[in-house]
């Protein structure tokens, strides 16, 4: 099961998944795989790996971006430490092209890594942060965050956050979710230069978002949509083919076991996710 979700172990095996993934009209964005790292060398181990992908997806001229945790380079360990792997990361990313994507991870890391955000967004870099749906603050993060001309992946979040931060129901996580699409596709979102990337399997999100952008005449290329490799892969292809921006996150490594048991674990929701939409191809 794991193998449909991760492309392998392998820098060499997520790019014959991309190279694949290219010529069927998608775009990708690539995760070496690893969170919650407390040693300095391997934050830095992971840190090389993203350079040497860097550099592999500008050797191939791949349509690909590079995704990464905050808690894999260091945050963990020390703000300014993590900033700075963080940095260099982007700086190489900048001479290729490439836009790097930031994931949220549980709440307590949201403001670390909206600092982290904000200070490559200053910096001129071409990064985008992934904002959850479920937690209340979102709306007002996504506002503060306006002015920066930011690149926002919109999800409904996976993690297992207590009802103090988060919506316990899904109907309002879903509502609150077209909600804040609506907001990054409004005209004050607009003129200020935000770009929507909509991460969602859903089909009513999707549905949702292709009537926003249909009833405003926004342009195809004005945002993109995400999935996960694997997961709807028809659905996939059918906005690919339809002109629509799509973006597979194609995660590798050997780090596969933390990655998916420790969602699985938090939030039996997600199993149920898991084994609908394998169903539904």
């Amino acid at each position: 099961m794991t193998r449909r979700f991760v492309a392998g172990d392998t820098m060499s095996e997520a790019l014959e998944v991309v190279r694949t993934l290219n010529r069927q009209g998608l775009w990708a964005a690539i995760d070496f795989l690893g969170e919650s790292v407390f040693e300095r060398e391997t934050a830095q181990a992971h840190m090389n790996e993203y350079l040497r992908l860097l550099e592999a997806i500008a050797r191939e001229g791949l349509q690909a971006d590079i995704s990464l945790k905050p808690t894999a380079l260091g945050l963990d360990i020390d703000f300014e430490f993590c900033y700075e792997n963080l940095h260099t990361i982007a700086a190489r990313a900048h001479q290729y092209g490439i836009r790097v994507e930031i994931d949220m991870e549980s709440h307590p890391y949201v403001d670390p890594t909206l600092a982290l955000y904000r200070r490559l967004r200053e910096a001129g870099f071409d990064v985008l942060v992934a904002l959850q749906a479920y937690l209340y603050r979102t709306e007002q993060d996504i506002r503060d965050l306006m002015p920066l001309a930011p690149r926002i992946r919109l999800v409904k979040g996976a993690y297992d956050e207590p009802p103090s931060v988060a919506f316990p129901a899904k109907a309002d996580v879903d509502a609150n979710f077209v909600r804040l699409m609506r907001l990054m596709f409004s005209p004050e979102a607009r003129e200020q230069g935000v770009y929507p990337a909509i991460a969602s399997h859903d089909e009513k999100m999707i549905a949702a978002t292709l009537d926003e952008v249909r009833a405003q005449g926004i342009p195809a290329d004005a945002f993109e949509f995400q999935m996960i490799y694997g997961i709807r892969t028809k659905r996939q292809l059918e906005l690919a083919e339809q002109g629509y921006r799509m973006r597979v996150y194609v995660p590798y490594g050997t780090h596969w076991y933390p990655y998916f048991m420790r969602r699985l674990a938090e939030r039996p929701a997600n199993v149920i996710f898991l084994l609908k939409n394998i169903v539904r191809g």
